[in-house]
């Protein structure tokens, strides 16, 4: 499919896949500008997918205009959702709840249970990690900043939009990819352009083909006019997994 377009309308970058906190979202929540630039790439034929470590009923809550994407992949992976008609797919098992049960025993506060994802803060990095160990579980502990997130074994943004893009029938070579933490990483080593927006952490910038010149939406924005103005052909030389400025 994504050939056929490409040949068709000469078109590489048929899909656009976006973080949501810190990168198209500042504290919570994205500006209306941005999402009107989402919009706009919906109008072009482009697809969007949003790749998010949030909870599904948490991000329709903070992000009422979710729907501008045409898949999202929640819980850093494990959950796959279609806005169009409203259906959710669990991408993997929970962790038993005895798990949980001791996080708590132990004092782990405060402490988020998803579909399949727990989630806390920083300071029970290692509390989490003991109990993992303790309790012989194939989990894995995924950082996103000061959160720690915990998922089975192999899970993570890249396996949940692999799905997506499954779904959608596009290959991850024709996409585009824009985050800012450590758990976006995994799905930007995938894309067929990687970018970070300039409040990105600085071992994220380093890893991407570019990083924007604004920060959390205005950078995504600043993408967005170049994808849909030239498809990002000026930067098609550089694309190279080394750090070029977004201008």
């Amino acid at each position: 499919m994504a050939k056929h377009l490409r040949d068709k309308i000469g078109m590489r970058y048929f899909c656009l896949i976006c973080d949501y906190d810190g990168t198209i979202a500042h504290d919570g929540r994205c500006a209306p500008s941005t999402v009107e630039a989402l919009k706009r790439v919906s109008a072009s034929g482009r697809k969007l997918i949003l790749a998010t470590g949030r909870q599904l009923t948490e991000l329709q809550e903070v992000f009422p205009e979710y729907a501008v994407f045409d898949r999202i992949v929640a819980e850093n992976g494990a959950v796959l959702y279609r806005p169009d008609n409203r259906e959710s797919k669990l991408l993997a098992n929970p962790p038993p709840p005895e798990f949980v049960a001791e996080l708590r025993r132990r004092g782990v506060q405060p402490l988020s249970v998803g579909q399949c994802i727990v989630a806390t803060w920083h300071p029970f990095a290692s509390t989490v990690l003991e109990v993992i160990r303790d309790m012989g579980l194939e989990l894995q502990i995924i950082l996103n900043k000061d959160a720690v997130m915990v998922l089975p074994s192999g899970v993570n943004k890249a396996s949940g939009l692999q799905i997506a893009l499954n779904e959608l029938r596009f290959s991850p070579h024709n996409t585009v990819g824009v985050g800012d933490a450590e758990n976006d990483d995994a799905f930007l080593a995938m894309c067929g352009c990687s970018v970070a927006v300039a409040n990105a952490l600085p071992a994220l910038k380093e890893r991407v083909d570019l990083v924007t010149a604004g920060s959390h939406g205005a950078g995504v924005e600043e993408l967005v006019e170049k994808l849909l103005s030239e498809d990002l052909a000026s930067f098609a030389p550089r694309l190279t997994r080394r750090r070029n400025l977004l201008v």
